[in-house]
């Protein structure tokens, strides 16, 4: 069973706590990205005082859909897929 191969992980976006189930040898990916969000989401608070905390998720997913051949290494399609789950669990958790 694929699911066996996964380990569960913690982290948090945005004050908000997440667990998600990856892959062993993709946690060290899966934290570098989630500090470079927390790090966009803190430059935006800082630089759009005022806005709400589901603002800075949006301007943060925005500028990362659209970077397209960045300095920073593209997330890999599995991984993707947890990005994905994570705006869906954001979306539901402030509608």
């Amino acid at each position: 069973m694929e699911d066996e191969k996964l380990i569960p992980v913690n982290v948090v976006v945005a004050d908000r706590s997440y667990r998600l189930k990856i892959h062993p040898d993709e946690e060290q990916q899966v934290r570098s990205a989630v500090k470079r969000i927390n790090e966009k989401i803190l430059e935006f608070k800082t630089t759009y005082a005022g806005k709400d905390l589901q603002d800075y998720i949006a301007m943060c997913l925005i500028t990362y859909a659209t970077q397209g051949n960045s300095a920073e290494p593209a997330p890999e399609s599995s991984f993707s897929g947890e990005l994905g789950r994570l705006e869906e669990s954001l979306d539901n958790a402030l509608a």
